[in-house]
């Protein structure tokens, strides 16, 4: 069993849960002892700084500038500490710790689950929290450490993100089979707004993959349906409804079985979005965050391997 190692104040555990709660009240609650010994430490750490480090409003408690710092330098603090305890672990052969990802929808319909399965066969003792959030959402998940690995696509790149594994994936309009636009082998995007539009809201890196295209191609009617769930615009796009964008990612299995068509773009001599594995720029990471890493790595070069595989017959066709 995976165990806490307390090397450090007791301080920087309830100012860091209070950081995540906003709350001295809800930070006590989760690290079940009284709100009065969580305030104690609060009021020392201001104290020993010589400053606030929270602003107290009515609708819960904010950090202050020196709170910000603080909170920077103790999130580096516990995820040190992290590291420490799985390396002490690994030395015995327990390969156990646990993993926060935060990560796009699509991914957790097959490739997450197939690399899951992966790492429960390899490490059984690692113990993961999965959290689905729009791309823009998760650098800021990522940096503040709330989560140990971002998986998202078209992420921009930061000093503060450090991209340690990426997979280029097509871009596409995924049709019903018996949509009129099945037959071909890739389209374009004014062909695609001959039909029923669907599109992605700001929240996905598709809406910001599109937006030049859209423009270029001075398509500026309103589409049928605006969405920031993915499932939803499959969905949709499995009923006939209209046109919907996005990789071969998350629909593998609706492609096998012939309920939905995936038509690459050729605007641009296509279009392509980046699937990354993203963690905090310049962290050590530890031995179970490494090792899932690793996993995610592996199945995203063996996804894009797949799908220049199913290109290059296309290609040869074409001679």
């Amino acid at each position: 069993m995976s165990r806490k190692l307390h090397i450090h104040s007791p301080a920087i555990h309830y100012f860091d849960m209070v950081r995540r709660c906003r709350s001295i009240r809800e930070a006590a609650r989760r690290l079940n002892i009284a709100s009065s010994a969580v305030n104690r430490q609060i009021l020392k750490l201001e104290d020993e700084i010589g400053m606030p480090l929270f602003e107290r409003l009515p609708g819960g408690l904010r950090l202050t500038a020196a709170g910000e710092i603080f909170a920077r330098h103790v999130l580096v603090v516990l995820q040190d500490a992290e590291r420490v305890r799985s390396e002490l672990d690994a030395l015995q052969g327990l390969r156990s710790g646990h993993v926060e990802i935060a990560t796009i929808e699509g991914v957790t319909i097959d490739l997450l689950p197939c690399v899951l399965e992966r790492l429960n066969q390899r490490y059984p003792r690692i113990t993961v929290g999965i959290t689905s959030l729009g791309s823009q959402a998760i650098p800021e998940s990522v940096i503040s450490g709330q989560a140990d690995i971002g998986l998202a696509f078209a992420l921009p790149r930061t000093a503060e993100l450090q991209q340690l594994g990426v997979g280029h994936f097509r871009l596409g309009a995924i049709v019903a089979a018996d949509h009129p636009l099945a037959t071909r082998s890739e389209v374009s995007l004014a062909t695609c707004a001959e039909y029923p539009l669907i599109l992605a809201k700001s929240a996905l890196s598709i809406h910001h993959l599109m937006a030049p295209l859209l423009t270029r191609n001075r398509i500026s009617r309103q589409a049928s349906l605006q969405t920031s769930s993915v499932e939803l615009a499959q969905q949709m796009a499995r009923r006939g409804i209209g046109v919907a964008f996005q990789t071969r990612i998350g629909i593998e299995a609706e492609i096998a079985r012939g309920e939905l068509v995936h038509l690459p773009l050729t605007d641009n001599g296509g279009v392509f979005s980046d699937l990354g594995v993203y963690v905090r720029g310049a962290r050590y990471l530890p031995v179970a965050v490494d090792a899932f890493v690793r996993a995610l790595c592996e199945e995203i070069a063996e996804r894009e391997q797949l799908e220049r595989n199913l290109k290059a017959p296309a290609a040869e066709n074409g001679q």
